[in-house]
């Protein structure tokens, strides 16, 4: 019998020849799908990712992650997308994921109210994962441009952006840091002696 190396060269070449069989039977049966491509819109700023591994099986290429800017999103009126933002919670950022695939140009014209990142790798299907992003995406927006409810008076919660600031040791020395609290910060009545003019 062959070796060890023996084996793996002789299902190298088997792998090979499996795919040059596909070129020649296969491929041209294709031709009669062919469609020009055609690209997406302007106003659609929707962007999906995958992972793929060359054809080897991975557990990470179900997963389906879908980026998508706020301010794209078809709100009924302003207050929905206070709303949305609180919905969203930790899936809300200010700032547009690295991974997202939009480039920087575009960033100035829509990241103004932030992006929403949805991902999901529970299902044992890519596909089935991207229509659970895509109807969670449905949802919130559904339930945002609801007006029983506005909840207009709670706060965006941002402390899952201050938490990874802090994870990624952006502190005093780093220049995006945010602005550190001062005693112009708190309202003028908690302060001690209030409304009395400053002594020196």
């Amino acid at each position: 019998d062959a070796t060890a190396l023996g084996h793996l060269i002789l299902r190298q070449q088997r792998e090979y020849l499996n795919l040059f069989r596909k070129i020649e039977l296969e491929v041209p049966q294709l031709k009669a799908f062919r469609r020009p491509f055609v690209p997406p819109p302007s106003n659609n700023y929707l962007t999906h990712r995958q992972l793929w591994y060359g054809g080897e099986e991975h557990p990470a290429e179900r997963k389906a992650v879908v980026v998508v800017p706020v301010s794209k999103l078809p709100f009924a009126k302003p207050s929905a997308l206070h709303k949305f933002k609180l919905i969203a919670g930790p899936r809300w950022s200010r700032e547009c994921p690295k991974d997202a695939g939009i480039s920087s140009d575009e960033l100035e014209s829509i990241g103004k109210e932030g992006f929403i990142k949805i991902s999901c790798e529970d299902m044992p299907d890519h596909g089935l994962n991207l229509k659970w992003c895509s109807d969670v995406l449905d949802r919130m927006v559904k339930e945002s441009n609801d007006t029983s409810v506005t909840f207009s008076d709670v706060p965006v919660d941002d402390r899952h952006i201050r938490s990874r600031d802090r994870k990624q040791r952006t502190g005093k020395h780093h220049a995006r840091r945010a602005k550190t609290p001062t005693i112009d910060d708190f309202p003028k009545e908690w302060l001690p002696n209030a409304g009395q003019p400053a002594t020196t």
